[in-house]
């Protein structure tokens, strides 16, 4: 009897506390649903059963109204679509992940939004927003975990530098991420950072440490890798590749190729690929077999241009114009010269544009069209110019041919040679830009 006479205000109340928690306990069996789909999404995903992940993860996405729950689905579904190559996807998905991520106005959810945002614009080779989202991640103040995320960051924006030529920036990033990489002990990281260092000394003609930095990521896979995704051991063996054939050592070039494009076609990686396909073209190229060459740039190219790698298709139009001077057939080697500096100049790319001028300097030399020539000599010192592609001591250029090149705590890139000749305390380049004009 007791019970039953309650005051009147505490029996009103008693249906509004059961509504509530009625409505926790099916906010959190929602939550436990949505994970559950997730981690069944990913599981059909690692075994290769990529349409079933996709459509689980994207029924997951239209009906869960849990926040967090929808962050992590756009998270993968941004994943897959970065290795499907469906770049202009991954973008759309990142877009809907940063505004999920604003709502929410978690700084952590905010900065792996930005950086995921970073990520499609750099595969779809807008460098100069890459370069600014990532700039919006490292200031973002969030906790610890936001801030182990800073690695992925300036990895990200090392590439963009490298796309834009800027090599000092890019080393920069580069070798901040590598600190967290080895702070955080992140040997997925570390793997990444130094197939990203492999490609940079490839551009700048040091090929022994182009070669140097993938032989340690391939290290890290067999060390450490036994629980990755295959796709790293790819990774690896295609940086490898692409420094043996720049070395000459051609069968040691193709063994790495085949082995990447093995492991790219058993997981669907269209972007790899499309960069193996470049890489057996250019190999048959340096063995002078153009009837090989030209099928494997025109499927490179046809990859690329589907998921939008235009910094891809310039080094698909190059090799192609280089090929086409092989069989002496010039006007054709100029129209794919042209092709490629159109595609360079709207990404930033000044290396190609540099490359572009010098083959196009040879064939104008060639046929003794002397305007043209000098036309084409003036745009090529412009180009050396603006990328500083020459040793702060000797003032040589950087990147002409393969030497062995040093680069400094500050990033700046000298001859090795140079600095063992002339020693020096502290950075050349550095020491002139600290001089006031008056002083010089």
């Amino acid at each position: 009897m007791v019970g039953i006479c309650r005051p009147a205000a505490l029996r009103r109340a008693w249906p509004k506390q059961m509504i509530t928690f009625m409505k926790k306990l099916a906010a959190e069996m929602g939550q436990d649903q949505t994970k559950q789909q997730i981690e069944k999404g990913l599981k059909l995903y690692q075994t290769n059963q990529t349409d079933r992940a996709l459509q689980t993860w994207i029924r997951v996405l239209q009906k869960t109204s849990d926040p967090g729950g929808k962050f992590r689905v756009l998270g993968c579904l941004i994943t897959a679509h970065s290795e499907m190559g469906k770049y202009k996807d991954m973008l759309m998905y990142a877009l809907e992940q940063i505004d999920t991520a604003r709502e929410m106005e978690d700084p952590d959810y905010l900065t792996e939004g930005y950086l995921n945002l970073a990520r499609s614009n750099e595969k779809l080779c807008e460098f100069q927003k890459t370069v600014s989202y990532c700039k919006t991640c490292l200031n973002m103040q969030g906790t610890t975990v936001s801030l182990q995320l800073n690695g992925q960051v300036c990895l990200s924006m090392g590439n963009a530098f490298l796309g834009l030529s800027v090599f000092q920036k890019a080393l920069e990033s580069y070798e901040k991420a590598l600190r967290y990489a080895h702070n955080n002990d992140d040997k997925m990281l570390e793997c990444r950072v130094c197939c990203s260092l492999g490609n940079i000394y490839i551009h700048l003609k040091d090929y022994e440490k182009a070669l140097f930095f993938p032989c340690k990521a391939a290290e890290l896979v067999n060390d450490y890798g036994k629980g990755w995704s295959l796709k790293y051991r790819a990774m690896s063996q295609y940086h490898m590749s692409v420094a043996y054939r720049k070395l000459e050592r051609l069968p040691d070039a193709m063994e790495c190729c085949e082995e990447s494009m093995k492991i790219a076609l058993q997981h669907g990686d269209r972007p790899l690929q499309a960069l193996c396909l470049l890489n057996f073209a250019d190999i048959h190229r340096c063995r002078r077999d153009v009837d090989k060459a030209f099928p494997r740039y025109e499927s490179a190219l046809g990859i690329m241009t589907e998921i939008g790698n235009r910094l891809g298709q310039v080094h698909v139009y190059l090799g192609v114009g280089k090929c086409w001077l092989l069989q002496k057939d010039h006007d054709k080697a100029l129209d794919s010269l042209q092709r490629a500096q159109q595609l360079a100049d709207a990404i930033g790319n000044k290396l190609s544009t540099l490359k572009v001028h010098c083959i196009s300097e040879n064939i104008y030399r060639s046929r003794g069209q002397q305007d043209e020539l000098r036309e084409q000599v003036v745009k090529f010192l412009q180009c050396v110019e603006e990328l500083e592609l020459y040793c702060g001591m000797c003032g040589e250029s950087i990147g002409d041919r393969d030497q062995k090149l040093q680069a400094l705590p500050c990033s700046h890139i000298f001859h090795l040679k140079c600095l063992e000749t002339n020693g020096t305390k502290g950075c050349p380049k550095c020491f002139k830009s600290s001089l006031k004009p008056g002083f010089v």
